[in-house]
C-alpha cells in the first residue's frame, strides 16, 4: 500500500521502481468508513467536527464556512454541489457565524435544512451542501484530472483505465476525458476553430459507451452503490498529452 493522491500515481510508482501497470482503479468519493466515522467530519447524519479532509491538511470545511465571503460560499455550494438555493444558504451560514463560529456538522447541517426545503426523493437537504465543501476543501474534481492524467501516462499498451463516480460532476469529467483522449468527442460547430490536440492520435479506446451501474441484487446487498457509475477504457500506443494539455 502506498499513501498518496490520484495526480501522483505515475511519479509515487516510480519511486518503487515501477513505471509502467497493466491497469488503474479509481474509486472516487469517500470510502464508507469516512462517512460512518463521525469524527472525520463528513457525515451531515452525525455530529463531529467540521472537518472534510481527507489528508488531514490545508483548510477544513470549518474554515471555509467561516472565513470564505457570502458570494464566494454561494458559487462553491452551486458549482459544486449543484444547489439551486446556493445564495439563500450562504446568506444563512453567514448570518449563523455572525453569532457564533460553526463548528460541528450538526451545526452546519441544521441552518441548511432550515432554508431548503426537503425534497420528494427523501435526500436530506443538507446533502448538496456538504457534498459542495467537501469537493472544495479536498480539490476532488482537480485531484480527479491529474489522476487521469497520471493513469494515461503510466498504463502500457492495452493496459486498462476503470472509473467508478458518484454524481454527476465527476462522471462527466470522467466521460468528456475518455471522449477526448479516444476521439470520439461530439463534432463542435463547423464554424469553430480547430483545437490544436484534434488529431491527436487516441490513446485510449473506449470499452463502455454507456456508465455501467449496480444491478439490483448489488443495490439490496449495498444501497449506497444507488449513485455509483463506471466507465472504463484500454490504453492504446498512442502518446500522452503534456499534463497541461489534458483538461477540458
Amino acid at each position: 500500500m502506498i499513501e498518496g493522491r490520484f495526480g501522483e500515481l505515475d511519479a509515487l510508482l516510480a519511486k518503487h521502481g515501477v513505471t509502467a501497470v497493466a491497469g488503474v482503479v479509481f474509486d472516487i468519493g469517500v470510502s464508507s468508513p469516512q462517512l460512518d466515522e463521525a469524527e472525520r467530519g463528513f457525515s451531515f447524519r452525525a455530529d463531529g467536527p467540521l472537518d472534510m479532509r481527507m489528508s488531514q491538511s490545508g483548510p477544513s470545511a470549518a474554515d471555509a464556512v467561516n472565513k470564505l465571503p457570502e458570494a464566494e460560499l454561494a458559487d462553491i455550494i452551486f458549482q459544486l454541489g449543484e444547489e439551486r438555493l446556493s445564495r439563500r444558504v450562504a446568506r444563512a451560514i453567514v448570518t449563523a457565524r455572525a453569532e457564533k463560529p460553526l463548528e460541528r456538522t450538526l451545526q452546519l447541517a441544521e441552518i441548511v435544512r432550515r432554508v431548503v426545503p426537503g425534497s420528494r426523493d427523501g435526500i436530506d437537504p443538507a446533502t448538496r451542501t456538504f457534498q459542495a465543501l467537501r469537493l472544495w476543501v479536498n480539490d476532488e474534481l482537480g485531484e480527479l484530472d491529474r489522476g487521469l492524467a497520471a493513469a494515461e501516462r503510466i498504463l502500457s499498451p492495452g493496459g486498462r483505465l476503470v472509473v467508478i463516480s458518484f454524481h454527476s460532476l465527476e462522471d462527466r469529467r470522467v466521460k468528456e476525458f475518455l471522449r477526448r483522449r479516444s476521439g470520439t468527442m461530439p463534432a463542435p460547430s463547423r464554424h469553430a476553430p480547430v483545437g490544436a490536440n484534434d488529431s491527436a492520435a487516441p490513446s485510449f479506446k473506449l470499452l463502455t459507451r454507456r456508465p455501467v451501474t449496480a444491478d439490483i441484487i448489488e443495490l439490496n446487498n449495498n444501497p449506497r452503490a444507488r449513485s455509483a457509475k463506471l466507465r472504463a477504457a484500454e490504453r492504446t500506443n498512442a502518446p500522452a498529452l503534456p499534463p497541461h494539455e489534458v483538461a477540458a
